[in-house]
């Protein structure tokens, strides 16, 4: 019923930048809470960014100043603006959503940064 399909994910070289986006579909467009999560090869998930449906954003530390997380409810559509990647920023990127405490994930995608 509710989904999130996730697009952007490509090939940059250390310092270049790109877009992720999620579209969500179904009964729930805006969600109380959208946020991108990051997953690297033994390490745990990590928040990368957060969006609260009023607009309202938080970073992790290490992205601060270089990500930027925005959200369209009319259009269902989630973003993050990426730049100044760097090689240990390789990982595959996913969009969380909840709404009214039901939770749904996106599949991920895998951003991929040469040393």
């Amino acid at each position: 019923q509710v989904q999130l399909v996730v697009s952007g994910g490509v090939l940059v070289q250390p310092g270049g930048s790109l877009r992720l986006s999620c579209a969500a579909s179904g009964t729930v467009i805006a969600f109380d809470f959208m946020g991108w999560y990051r997953q690297v090869p033994d390490k745990g998930r990590e928040l990368v960014a957060g969006i609260s449906s009023g607009g309202n954003t938080n970073y992790a530390d290490s992205v601060k100043g270089r990500f930027t997380i925005s959200r369209d409810n009319a259009k269902g559509m989630l973003y993050l603006k990426v730049n100044s990647l760097k090689p240990e920023e390789t990982a595959v990127y996913c969009c969380k959503a909840f709404h009214k405490q039901q939770i749904y994930w996106g599949q991920g995608t895998k951003v991929t940064v040469p040393s």
